[in-house]
């Protein structure tokens, strides 16, 4: 009685082993990847500049590009990924928007 190892589960073939891709549905999206990509950057940089006060209009204008790049990236995104990283950069993007403007607004 041995164990017998079945290969095609310790070694899955190429096109099931995992692969980060916001084109889960196999079409390519050239100008929604790019919204939503930059809709995280632009909330993952407004939600950091939160942490220093002098730096209120980063955020401030930042978090609002960021808010409204990411409402028309939801708007037109396909695939699931694609919302995940929207809806990530939309709540950083108001976060930092809106401690923005508590910490002075637009204006230096």
């Amino acid at each position: 009685m041995g164990v017998t190892l079945v290969p095609h589960i310790l070694h899955p073939p190429e096109s099931q082993r995992f692969r980060l891709t916001l084109n889960s549905d196999g079409e390519p999206h050239p100008i929604e990847n790019v919204l939503s990509v930059a809709t995280l950057v632009c909330g993952l940089v407004a939600f950091a500049a939160t942490f220093f006060v002098a730096a209120h209009p980063i955020s401030a204008w930042f978090g609002t590009l960021g808010f409204g790049m990411g409402l028309y990236s939801q708007y037109v995104s396909v695939t699931t990924p694609q919302r995940s990283l929207n809806i990530i950069g939309l709540v950083a993007s108001f976060v930092g928007v809106a401690l923005g403007i508590a910490h002075g607004g637009f204006l230096p």
